[in-house]
This record gives C-alpha cells, sequence and structure tokens, in this order.
C-alpha cells in the first residue's frame, strides 16, 4: 500500500484488524519493513498494526533534499493522521527511535505508549582520540576538495576523497549514494537527549546487553530522563535483540501494552 506524506510517496504495510489498537513500527536506518515482519505478524491477533518503509528506503521514494530528524517524524506525523491510527503505540529500532523520539515529545496527543529498541539519538562527548581522528579527517578532506579544484588534478583528487570517505566512514554511511549521505550526516549529528524529559507517553526501553551500534548507556539513559520509563535487557545480545528474540520480546511487548 502506498500514501503521500510531506511530498514523498511512503510504501506501508498494515496486518490486523482495523478497529483494533493501532500500532505503528518504525525500523532502523538500511532497513525494511521486512524486519518487522514476524512481530508485527504476532501483534496483529490483537492490533491493527501498520509498519512503514521510511523515505529512501525500501520501496519509498527519496527525498529530493537532506533531511533531518525533525522532517522524517513531520512524515510520520502526516502519515498517522492521514491513515487515521491516532493515537498510537509505536513501536521503534535504532534509527526509528530518534523519529520516535521526536514525535512523542512534539505532539504527544499522536502518541498513546512508546516501545523503543536500541534506539539511537544520544551523543557522548568524544574522547581525545576520537577528537584527533576527526580534526585528521577534516584536514585532509579539506586539502582534497581544494586539490579536486585544480585542473588536471581534480579526477585523482576525487578518487582520493572517495577513498578517504570510505576510510573514515561508517558501513552505513559508505553503502549510500552522495546525496543519501549528506541526510545520513544530518541525522546522525543530532542530540535528542535533551526531548527525554518532555516525552509524556509511558515508555518500554529493551536494549540488546552488547549492543555496540547504540550502546546499553544509551538505554539506560532514557530510562533515567523519560519521566515513565522502564529499560527490559536482552543478555548476550546485540543491536537486533528485538528481531533475533522477537518471541520473546512481543511477549515482553504485550505485557506492556496491556
Amino acid at each position: 500500500m502506498r500514501a503521500e506524506a510531506k511530498g514523498i510517496e511512503i510504501h506501508y504495510e498494515q496486518y490486523g484488524a482495523a478497529g483494533a489498537p493501532p500500532v505503528l513500527c518504525l525500523h532502523g536506518w538500511g532497513c525494511t519493513v521486512k524486519h518487522f515482519e514476524p512481530i508485527a505478524n504476532d501483534l496483529s491477533n490483537d492490533y491493527f498494526v501498520t509498519v512503514i518503509d521510511f523515505p529512501a528506503h525500501g520501496q519509498s521514494q527519496k527525498p529530493e533534499t537532506p533531511w533531518g530528524v525533525s522532517d522524517f517524524a513531520e512524515c510520520g506525523k502526516e502519515l498517522v493522521e492521514k491513515l487515521g491510527i491516532a493515537p498510537c503505540d509505536i513501536i521503534a529500532h535504532s534509527f526509528g527511535g530518534r523519529v520516535a523520539l521526536y514525535l512523542s515529545s512534539h505532539w504527544p496527543e499522536l502518541v498513546k505508549r512508546l516501545v523503543i529498541t536500541g534506539g539511537a539519538g544520544l551523543k557522548k562527548e568524544p574522547t581525545a582520540e576520537q577528537k584527533k581522528k576527526s580534526e585528521a579527517y577534516q584536514r585532509k578532506k579539506k586539502f582534497l576538495q581544494n586539490l579536486s579544484k585544480v585542473p588536471l588534478l581534480g579526477g585523482t583528487a576525487e578518487k582520493s576523497l572517495e577513498t578517504l570517505r570510505r576510510k573514515y566512514g561508517s558501513a552505513d554511511y559508505n553503502a549510500l549514494d552522495a546525496d543519501m549521505r549528506k541526510t545520513f550526516v544530518k541525522v546522525i549529528s543530532e542530540d535528542l537527549r535533551p526531548l527525554l524529559p518532555q516525552i509524556q507517553a509511558s515508555t518500554l526501553l529493551v536494549w540488546g546487553e552488547n549492543d555496540q551500534d547504540t550502546p546499553l548507556w544509551m538505554g539506560k539513559t532514557m530510562e533515567q530522563e523519560i519521566p515513565d520509563a522502564g529499560l527490559v535487557i536482552f543478555e548476550n545480545d546485540d543491536h537486533f535483540a528485538y528481531l533475533r528474540q522477537w518471541p520473546r520480546f512481543v511477549a515482553v511487548v504485550r505485557a506492556f501494552l496491556t
């Protein structure tokens, strides 16, 4: 199914019977509706579940300009209202957690309860080594960008610049085209921690103990700073604990939503 929101054609799937309590699932960066399929199928016995492909993901259209978290959240808000599923419970993973934090803090009337697993959006003060690495990258990038403007050297400089980006960039960053890299940088540069005290929805946090993408300290910080929040830790699991242990995850979510 498809609907337009914020000028973008959005692909979404729905499970269960209309009229049942609505649930919205928001996937992580680089994922699609398929990552929530087993969870949506299970919940569909008692809930009306909507799972969307974020813009530039899956079968949804790519924005023409770089988007930040607020743009993705505004798109989600418009879609929720258009589909008539507000207020709804939200289940969000990773990048979807960024969008869920923004949605629930800015439009609390749209969100009943919130489930975040491996949620992104918090930034930690970089270490001295990380700062040194970032400064080195910026110096090299600036030099190559200037060099690319020199006749006869432009092609070589551009290739070297791409090699530099791949050396310093994350796997998610390197998998993107030039346009989406701008969106990615814009998104990960935002620190959403100031939004946490503004969240009114009761919040369940589910984290993999060994999550390296969104470390456990993020979940613990959210538990401390969201007014009504509780944290469940899936021991010896990682960033995709919710999917790897989806029957357990669904059981925990059911207990929270009931």
